[in-house]
């Protein structure tokens, strides 16, 4: 299962199984002046894509729904509950993706877990997974405090084996930041998670496009179409610093509070809040 490193004040959080720990935040390496392309190059084929523009849930055959977690509760004390092909939570409208986070009481639900919070969290596991591409999903975020929106990928073994990458994470209490991070089995030993972050005005009220440059030598994360953080592979790369060369599925979602975005307590009248996705494309060199 998935952790998160945390930001809080001068120093990085990892939420982990025995606990959390703290060390001193390093400055991330901006990206350089001649970064990969930042849209996909003609020898690029779109080999997947969801525009959400039929039905009125999720397409199952591209989408299922990870609540494993409901009754247990999920990682990084995180205080949402997540619905399974639950309109509320997520659903098809004007030809876009919402997923919604609710302040209400499901304790009717046999997987109950004791959460105030409702939210989704979609993922292609089972449905589809890459190594390699371009990753290019264009989404309007909810910004209110204690939200925590993620477009993210993992590995389909053991994390952090198999890595995870985060395209894009932000917390409702920082509403004008994105965040895009690498895990492998190295980072989170050292407690040295690589990422970087990039300020964006209208993350909150206009829709963005949130890519990811992922070449068997580097992954670089950008904003339409402008880079901000490339992380290179190691020239003595293993699978411990580099778990990056094996498939990787997605995933979308809300969470809400945590380690991370309760930082700041939760906003009970930001309910309820959307994140709104226009489509996911993936592309891949041919």
């Amino acid at each position: 299962m998935t952790r998160h490193w945390i930001i809080a004040g001068a120093g990085i959080l990892t939420a982990c199984a025995g606990g959390a720990v703290w060390f001193a935040q390093t400055e991330a390496t901006p990206a350089p002046t001649t970064p990969p392309s930042a849209t996909p190059g003609n020898d690029y084929q779109l080999v997947w894509s969801d525009e959400f523009d039929k039905g009125i849930l999720p397409d199952p055959s591209k989408w299922d729904y990870d609540t494993d977690r409901n009754k247990a509760g999920w990682w990084n004390k995180e205080a949402q509950y997540y619905g399974f092909a639950r309109p509320e939570n997520s659903r098809i409208e004007d030809g876009k993706l919402i997923i919604e986070a609710r302040r209400e009481d499901l304790s009717s639900f046999a997987d109950f877990g004791g959460q105030k919070y409702s939210s989704a969290r979609l993922i292609t596991r089972g449905r589809a997974e890459w190594t390699y591409g371009f990753f290019d999903i264009r989404a309007k975020l909810p910004c209110g405090r204690g939200h925590w929106p993620a477009i993210w990928m993992l590995g389909t073994g053991q994390w952090p084996d198999t890595g995870e990458i985060d395209i894009m994470e932000s917390v409702g209490f920082k509403p004008t930041t994105i965040y895009g991070t690498a895990h492998s089995r190295h980072s989170v030993d050292t407690q040295s998670p690589k990422g970087g972050e990039i300020e964006i005005k209208t993350l909150c009220s206009a829709f963005h496009n949130y890519q990811l440059d992922w070449r068997p030598e580097s992954l670089t994360w950008l904003v339409d179409g402008k880079p901000f953080y490339r992380l290179d592979k190691p020239k003595d790369a293993d699978w411990k610093t580099w778990p990056y060369d094996g498939p990787e599925y997605l995933l979308l979602n809300v969470a809400i509070g945590g380690a991370w975005g309760g930082q700041q307590g939760i906003d009970d009248s930001a309910f309820p809040a959307r994140m709104e996705i226009d489509y996911v494309r993936v592309w891949q060199k041919q």
